[in-house]
């Protein structure tokens, strides 16, 4: 298939204190607010974003991913996914211009997940104040010591990760990575996915609620590993949890940091990885045992990590650590299920 998604291009998430979650991305995390609209929305971006910002907090109950948005690879390539997602029995819309992008097409996923693709985007422009004197970066790297350099990938939560994958690389091109499966139980409990050379820019947890559209986490990229404990030093020193890591994941084999901002939402500092360009990647499918989680195989993952966003109590999303004692029949149920996704 002809490559019709480049890369992950920006998140819409919501909040329900914008304002503190915004406080948060600036000051604690180092990323920089652009613009706000009308419907109070606030744009953020990291200072290596290439187009105005990554990043959009949006007011609402609870913390939930709004849409993902990917840039294509062409003009024509917008046009091959509407068809492509339309062949599927899923309706989209359309917008002229949305958001400070062109034409763009927004559906609903068969898992509940509300994506966007465009072509038409601006280029970043820095003020001159912010120029960088390098002429590749989009503007001058930033002085706060946590301040990633660009949005990375974004994890969300299906009730049949195989079928979620399957789905999306036969519709929309993905190249689907890597499984993870229990060891006690014949469940797959993640996934990853990716539309160039990355281990992955979309990854899936199972989920155990039928809310659907869930997200269990957002990610943004730093340069080094070094970067990174810096950055988890100055979270912790300013007050922020650390809720995971640091440590490396087996798949994908980055360096990871888990905390979470004030309205609620899970985010990912990571680094490091590998790159894959092999066109014909057949996904091989590890275990917990096997270090898929944390490459090292010496800790256990909380499980305040299965926490799905909206919350839905009692009905976690399953991780490569297992699943919340009490809810094994219902994530299995959904496994079941697998083949009709």
């Amino acid at each position: 298939m002809t490559n019709l998604l480049a890369h992950l291009a920006h998140l819409e998430i919501s909040s329900p204190d914008v304002e503190a979650s915004v406080a948060f991305f600036e000051k604690g995390f180092g990323l920089r607010e652009v613009h706000r609209d009308d419907e109070g929305s606030v744009y953020l971006r990291c200072w290596g974003d290439y187009y105005p910002y990554s990043l959009v907090v949006t007011p609402g109950e609870q913390p939930a991913l709004l849409t993902m948005a990917w840039r294509t690879t062409s003009e024509d390539a917008v046009e091959e996914v509407a068809r492509r997602v339309a062949a599927k029995g899923v309706e989209g819309s359309w917008s002229d211009k949305r958001q400070g992008h062109g034409r763009s097409f927004r559906f609903t996923g068969p898992y509940g997940h509300t994506m966007e693709v465009y072509w038409d985007v601006p280029k970043h422009s820095a003020p001159a104040e912010l120029r960088s004197v390098f002429p590749d970066r989009p503007e001058k790297r930033s002085s706060h010591a946590a301040a990633p350099r660009f949005l990375d990938h974004v994890t969300v939560a299906a009730t049949d990760v195989r079928g979620f994958a399957a789905w999306y690389s036969e519709v929309l091109g993905f190249r689907t990575m890597a499984f993870t499966e229990l060891d006690h139980a014949p469940v797959t409990v993640f996934g990853v996915l990716t539309t160039n050379e990355k281990s992955h820019d979309l990854g899936c947890v199972l989920d155990s609620s039928q809310l659907g559209g869930r997200v269990n986490h957002i990610a943004f990229w730093t340069d080094s590993h070094q970067e990174l404990l810096v950055a988890a030093d100055v979270l912790m020193e300013n007050g922020v949890d650390i809720e995971y890591g640091p440590s490396i994941h087996g798949v994908g084999e980055q360096t990871f940091l888990y905390f979470r901002e004030p309205g609620g939402m899970r985010v990912e500092l990571n680094t490091g990885g590998y790159r894959n360009y092999v066109p014909d990647w057949e996904p091989n499918a590890w275990k917990p045992s096997l270090g898929s989680n944390s490459i090292y195989r010496n800790g256990a993952m909380p499980m305040s990590m299965t926490e799905s966003f909206p919350p839905d109590p009692g009905h976690p999303t399953a991780t490569e650590e297992g699943v919340l004692p009490g809810t094994e029949d219902a994530l299995l149920n959904p496994y079941a299920l697998q083949g009709q996704g």
